[in-house]
Order: structure tokens, then C-alpha cells, then sequence
């Protein structure tokens, strides 16, 4: 009897979720009867399935804590990948500060703080949850930059102020992609500093495959320690002004994991989903 899991997605009407097929035909190969569900259908029975990954609930961002209440009852009932405590930390960047690892600058102004800002030659304002670029600005504008902290804060979000850096346009960020622990493959991405659709990586898809510099590895590997049990990661670098590796986050919620940009991707992806519900 094949082993059923629930490739889990939202509603795509513009099918920008072009990473469905590529995972759900890898998985088939391997003998998973993978069907894909959307995270908020009412009639879904998450118990029939063996394994629920979230992979595509791109639209959690507006209702977040209904996607976390949404986690936690899939896994009173069954297996979820990644598992609902992690979601809940992972959709919080604040989750930044308590790691043992370099990430860029960061002041961070909660909701009822003053937005203080230091003096930057360009400033990236964005909110603490959000996805891809949604509500970010750049800007050399301080009191620009300022007024959007502020109106995040306003709003009850606790805002993040970095300096933009440059080195995201020549060297590009660095994604390291894991499957069950091991790493798969990387990829050099292009920036995103403006907008923000319901499907934020897949809108930003152009990528080309990378090899990791072993600093790069070293800091990765690092990162993920703090997180143990894990289906899939993806872990974003930037070099900083001197050159050293520096977290810009750890994407273990819904991220593009660049499938079709590396070969046998899908089907490490389909190797760790067997053993991660065996």
C-alpha cells in the first residue's frame, strides 16, 4: 500500500505554484500517492493522509493565525512537516535575534517603540511577518524610512530596519536548500525590494545554481542546528561589506525550493519526504 501525503498549497488561480507537478510526479516515482490540498479547504480530511507538507500556503500572511490554529489541528490528527511549533516561530522574523549566528544589522522597532533610526546611506524597512517583499521599502530617505517603521508599528507590527547592501546585487543571496537534513543544492537569487504577491518566490523564480562556499555551508549548517526535525529549509546568505557570510533568514514555512533548477532536487525532496513519515 503506497504511502499518502498531502502536498499542501492555497487557492492558485493564477498558477503560480509552478513546483506542484515537478514534486508531486518525483514523489509518484518513489511510490507516495501525493495529492494536492489546499491548507484552508473545509472538507479536507487531513487524517486519511499518512504525511501533510506544507508547501504552497502563500496566502498565510493575511491570516496567520488561522493558518497556526489551521497547523496545530493537522497535527493533533497526524504528521506535519514542517511541525506547527516550528511554523509558529518561523512566520515571526523576530525569531532572528535569538539565533547564535551573523544576520544583517538589524534595529527592530516594536509596536509603542519610537522609530530612532541610525544613519544609513540606503535603509530596507520591512515588517517582522510578511513574505517575499510584501509592505518593504528602500529607501536613501531617512525620514521616509522612518515613517514606514513608524506605520508598522502603528499597525501592531513590529518592524525590522537594515541597511540595504549592496553586495545582494553583485555577489546575489545565496539559498542552500535541505531535504531531511541533507543539503540538496543552492542557488544564487535575484533580490527582491519592491511589491509583493500572494506568491512571493515563485514571482522571483530566476535563479541559477550555485555552489556554496564552505563558509557558506559552515554558517547554514549552523542555523539549522537550532531547528531539529526537519522536512525541508531553505537557508538565504548575503556576504556583508567585509565579506562574510550573514543570515537574511531561514524560510522553513512555504519557500520556493527551486525543484527544476537542479538535477535529482525532486527527488531528494521525495527520498526525505519517505523517511520523514516511515
Amino acid at each position: 500500500m503506497s504511502m499518502s501525503v498531502a502536498y499542501v498549497t492555497y487557492a492558485d488561480p493564477e498558477g503560480l505554484d509552478d513546483e506542484k507537478e515537478t514534486a508531486l510526479a518525483a514523489w509518484a516515482e518513489a511510490g507516495i500517492s501525493g495529492r494536492a490540498v489546499r491548507w484552508d479547504d473545509p472538507e479536507a480530511d487531513w487524517s486519511a493522509f499518512d504525511l501533510v507538507v506544507v508547501r504552497s500556503a502563500w496566502d498565510y500572511v493575511d491570516r496567520r493565525e488561522e493558518f497556526l490554529a489551521w497547523a496545530r489541528r493537522v497535527e493533533s490528527v497526524t504528521r506535519l512537516a514542517n511541525p506547527a511549533a516550528v511554523l509558529e516561530r518561523n512566520t515571526d522574523k523576530t525569531y532572528l535575534r535569538d539565533l547564535p549566528v551573523p544576520i544583517i544589522p538589524t534595529r527592530w522597532v516594536a509596536p509603542g517603540e519610537s522609530a530612532d533610526l541610525p544613519d544609513l546611506a540606503e535603509y530596507v524597512v520591512k515588517p517582522a511577518v510578511s513574505a517575499g517583499a510584501r509592505d518593504t521599502i528602500r529607501t536613501a530617505d531617512r525620514d521616509k524610512a522612518r515613517e514606514h517603521a513608524a506605520r508598522l508599528a502603528a499597525g501592531g507590527r513590529t518592524a525590522m530596519v537594515q541597511p540595504y547592501l549592496d553586495m545582494v546585487e553583485t555577489e546575489g543571496e545565496t539559498s542552500l536548500l535541505y531535504f531531511g537534513g541533507r543539503f540538496s543544492h543552492a542557488v544564487r537569487r535575484n533580490p527582491m525590494l519592491a511589491g509583493g504577491s500572494a506568491a512571493p518566490d515563485a514571482d522571483n523564480a530566476r535563479a541559477d545554481l550555485r555552489t556554496p562556499a564552505p563558509d557558506q555551508l559552515a554558517l547554514a549548517e549552523r542555523v539549522l542546528a537550532g531547528f531539529p526535525g526537519l522536512l525541508y529549509a531553505r537557508v538565504d546568505l548575503v556576504r556583508l561589506a567585509d565579506g562574510a557570510p550573514a543570515l537574511i533568514e531561514v524560510e522553513l514555512t512555504e519557500p520556493y525550493l527551486f525543484l527544476r533548477y537542479a538535477p535529482g532536487a525532486a527527488e531528494n525532496l521525495a527520498r526525505a519526504v519517505l523517511e520523514h513519515a516511515s
